[in-house]
This record gives structure tokens, sequence and C-alpha cells, in this order.
């Protein structure tokens, strides 16, 4: 047996302690023979039906085992949190890092040689990514998968995008309350995440941009076969992995979060991209600044055509080629890194050369992109957000870009949610509505709130865009010009928490600004007037979560769980 193995500290291990680790798991019907010295591999599913995007995990799973064992390994299945965006309140968000730390302490405990990472919703995966990082065992991510296109009526609906495209035709008068009812079985029709590019699908790709996850895995429906054949060949290569000794570290290198951030890019992912990507980076250590999302995706065109930027789905990116067909296009136009390693063993380079596109109105060519570089995410800096924020330039109204207005200001969504349907409400379609207390400390957990509905009167009135500016996050599937992740949030003093209702403010994206048009002095004045609002939470998780979480452009984690802490064995207490 190896004891190079951390699984051999536990059924290696001779006298009692052995008998007992042993002998417990023999009460699942497990042969002698697999405490052998064979790489003991642990399949991490964050399977639950509270988060009906990871709810089939446990089938995936299966597949997993079939692989490692192929392999000669022994897998053994545990249990993880879902942090699932639909249903957790406040939001899934601020539970992301406790996700994080239960996985990595999971893994760290046990006697695993590697992982595989089973997510779906949006923040399993980066919650399973910061984990392996932290713990640094040889690992592999393989996500759910998308549902099916949802079908209503004559036309393709996308989860979330259509949400809030159905919401603003109900409000404008245009579709009945009956048939949003009916719209909302046609929408969901088979298990899986976020078929549009809404975040849970952007991670997906992520994970397979930073090399973590099997080339193609990214966006195979969740009930194809191919999506259970790819879990499969996870498990078979994660034994592999162990015997190589090749882990995170390896993988998650400063040019493969280059790559990631260009991949985003192309594919019009979701703003919630940034923050993940730079809580992932802070647990391996790599340098990431949120000017970095600026800088790399200026040159990199969007070259795939889907909600909620365009027209189609996951289901049609996927038969198009998927992800390995934009990579290749961003390395032969050298705007990806070709030699990264990645969980294949090979590089970026070698994992794409054969991928074909079969279709160029989903996926377009680098020469004639859906839309033209420069087009991604737009990272601001000014006096309204020292610290940056970030607008997702593919799905605002390109005529809104350049905008000065004067601002109606809320200090929660659901103040302005009281209010939006009032047709009194002193509104116009130039006006800026910003949305505050909606950041990390302040929420807490920076929830999906920014791209509020707009209000019914400019709906009726046929206004389909305004400029909205908030501290929180807007979902991957939402649309608009939406100003998000506004840094400093107003809850730790940042001046969004000093703008009042009639204060001017410029949008200037071509110029990366955003302006609040008050003088120095008087916001001077404002700040010493101002007292930071009081907390409810005197202990438990939400306690602990408001006084270690860091700002957006940190990646907003804890504090405390930056850096990787290894993999070394823990003491045994037999």
């Amino acid at each position: 047996m190896t004891s190079e193995r951390r699984s051999a500290a536990w059924f290696s291990a001779t006298g009692r302690a052995g008998m007992i680790y042993r002998s417990w798991m023999r009460n699942q019907g497990f042969g002698a023979e697999v405490f052998d010295g064979r790489p003991v591999i642990g399949i991490a599913t964050s399977a639950s039906e509270l988060a009906p995007c990871n709810a089939h995990l446990h089938r995936v799973a299966e597949a997993v085992k079939r692989g490692v064992w192929q392999a000669g390994g022994f897998p053994l299945e545990f249990p993880t949190m879902a942090t699932g965006e639909t249903l957790m309140r406040p939001t899934a968000m601020l539970y992301r890092n406790l996700m994080a730390m239960e996985v990595e302490e999971l893994i760290r405990a046990n006697p695993l040689d590697g992982v595989v990472l089973l997510s779906g919703c949006d923040k399993t995966t980066p919650a399973m990514l910061m984990a392996a990082a932290s713990v640094d065992v040889p690992a592999v991510m393989v996500t759910g998968g998308p549902m099916l296109n949802g079908k209503y009526k004559d036309m393709d609906v996308g989860s979330g995008t259509h949400v809030w495209k159905f919401e603003e035709e109900l409000k404008a008068g245009r579709m009945t309350q009956e048939e949003c009812f009916f719209a909302e079985g046609c929408m969901a029709r088979s298990n899986g995440h976020c078929m549009t590019m809404g975040t849970a699908s952007t991670m997906a790709c992520m994970a397979e941009a930073l090399g973590m996850q099997l080339p193609g895995s990214a966006t195979w429906p969740a009930v194809d076969a191919r999506r259970f054949e790819t879990a499969q060949a996870a498990g078979q290569r994660v034994v592999s992995l162990v015997e190589e000794e090749l882990r995170p570290s390896k993988i998650l290198t400063r040019q493969a979060f280059e790559n990631a951030i260009r991949v985003n890019a192309a594919i019009g992912g979701s703003t919630n991209a940034i923050i993940h990507l730079l809580a992932i980076a802070g647990r391996v250590g790599v340098e990431l600044g949120l000017h970095d999302f600026d800088a790399l995706a200026r040159d990199v065109p969007t070259l795939l055509d889907l909600m909620p930027s365009g027209r189609f789905l996951m289901e049609d990116f996927c038969y198009a080629g998927g992800l390995p067909v934009v990579m290749r296009q961003l390395v032969e136009a050298d705007l990806l890194h070709a030699g990264p390693i990645t969980v294949t063993g090979k590089s970026v380079a070698d994992n794409v050369t054969d991928a074909e596109c079969w279709n160029a109105e989903v996926i377009t060519p680098v020469a004639e992109p859906f839309q033209p570089a420069g087009t991604g995410t737009a990272v601001l800096t000014g006096n309204l957000c020292p610290g940056g924020a970030v607008l997702k330039q593919s799905a605002a109204s390109p005529e809104l870009l350049t905008h000065k207005g004067k601002a109606l200001v809320f200090d929660s969504a659901e103040e302005y949610h009281a209010v939006c349907d009032d047709p009194e409400l002193p509104v116009d379609a130039s006006t800026v509505l910003v949305i505050r207390g909606a950041g990390p400390k302040g929420y807490p957990g920076m929830p999906e709130v920014s791209n509020v509905p707009l209000p019914a009167k400019m709906l009726k009135a046929g206004v389909t865009d305004m400029v909205r500016i908030c501290d929180g996050r807007m979902s991957g599937t939402g649309y608009g010009t939406v100003v998000l992740h506004v840094t400093p949030e107003s809850a730790v003093g940042g001046p969004l928490a000093f703008v009042r209702t009639g204060d001017e403010i410029t949008l200037d994206v071509p110029n990366r600004s955003l302006t609040l048009h008050v003088d120095d002095e008087e916001l001077n004045r404002r700040r010493e007037a101002w007292a930071p609002p009081g907390s409810p939470y005197t202990s438990g998780y939400t306690w602990l979560y408001t006084h270690h979480v860091l700002q957006a452009d940190e990646g907003a984690d804890f504090d405390f769980l930056q850096g990787s802490r290894g993999h070394a064995v823990p003491r045994d207490s037999h």
C-alpha cells in the first residue's frame, strides 16, 4: 500500500485505529480488498430537493462511481450543503462562503486522495472550487448541466430572463396572470440549472475555462445521456490525477484566470463571475484585481448569441459545439493562453484543437462576432465608486451607456418595491434609480436585487430600460443598464450612502466612469452627518459573515479564508 496517499493514514493503519476505520466502513458491504491502497475518491454532491437545479445530482454521482471503480479507485459519496438561489433567503450568496468552508473541511477531515465536485446552481460551483483550491487535493468539477430549452406557445423561453420579461408584460397590461401561471410550467421542463447564460451556466463554463472541468462538460443538458458519460469519464480521470499528483494549485494559475476572464467576455457571461473568480483566486494566492476584468476583456468580442444578451439557449450552444469551439477560436485569435495545464493532463490548446462549430448563428466567428470587442463587462471608477463598479454592456441599452440624470434614491430594494407601481412616483425616463443597502455587509449577503423592475408608469409609457445603480448584484439571467457591485458599499460608508434624491449622476461607460455631481465639501458634510446602520445580528453565522466578509472587489470571501490551508492529514484521536 502507498504510504504517500492521504487515505493510507486511515486504511493502512495498524492496531485498533486501523480496525476501527476499516471495520465500520465494511458495514456498508465493502470487501477487504478496497483497503489495498487504491486511491480513495470522494464524491462531494450538493444534491438537494431544496435546490431544484441540483436535485438530480445523485444520479450524476452514480455515473462518477462507475468511472472511479473502472479506473481502480474506491469511490465514497458524501453530501454537502446546497446553496440554491431559487429558494434560499435572504440570498444564496450569504451561504457561499459557508458551503466553501464545509466542503473544504469535509475533504480535509476524511481519508480522501482525490475528489469529484458535483455542483449546479449558481453558488455551488464557486463554493466547491474555492474549497478545492484551499485544501488542494486532486479534484475534478462536474456541473449538473442546464435544463432543456423552455417552450411557451411558439417560442423558446429562458429561465430567469423570461421571468423578468413576463413580469414587465404583466405590469404593462400586455399579459394576464393566468398566462403567467401557464408560462411557469413551460419554462423549467427538465432537471438542470438555468439554460440561459446566467450565473449557473457561466460558472460551469468558468470551471471548464479554468481547466477544472473536462472539455465540453459545461453544456451537455442535465438529462442528456452524455451528461452521465461525462460524469463517468470524470470518475476515471480523477484516479489518474491522484497518480499524477496533479492538484488544483498546478491548474489554477494566473494564466488560467486570465483565460477564464476572456472566455467570460466571449460568452457574454454573468457579472457574478467577477466576484467568484476573485474569491477563487484569493484561495490560491493568485493576484487578480477588478481592473483585470476590464483590461483583459476589452479585446474580446462576444461570440455567443445567447439569452439574456441574445436569442438562443444553452441547449443550442451545446449542439453547436459547446465551449471548446469558443476556446478554439480564442486560441487561434491569440486571445487565450494555449499552454496552461488542465485536469485532462493536457494543455488548453490540445483540449480544443479538434473542436468544430455546427451552428455559426449560435457561436459566431471571431471575424464576424455577435457583438464587437469592447462590449463585455465594463469596470467603472469615479467618485461614486472608488473601489469600482461593473456593468454588463451586452445586456444594456446602447443609448444609455452615456447618460446623465437625477437620482431617485431608495435605502433598500424593498423600499423601492413598495412604491414602484405608484402612478404618482416622481420619475421619468431620464431618472437614475439608486438602490443601496444591498452590499455584502448591508443586506447581508449582496443579493441579486439590482435590476429592479422599472416603475409601472414607465412600462405603460413604453419605456423598456432605465439606468439603475446598486451595491448589490444582478442575476446572470437579468438584463438592463444596471451598474452593479458599487464599492465600497453604502453600509460601510461608501459614497453611495451619501447620494440624495435630486443629485445628478453621470454614467459614461466608454470612459469607464461613474460620477456623482456633488462637490467634495458637501460630500464631507454628508459623511460627517452619516451614521452606519445598526445590525440585528449578535450571534450565529450571519454575525460571523457581517464581521468578516470582504468587499465585492475582493470577491466577498471571508478575510480569514484567503489562501490555501493544504491537505495535511489531521491528528488521529483513536
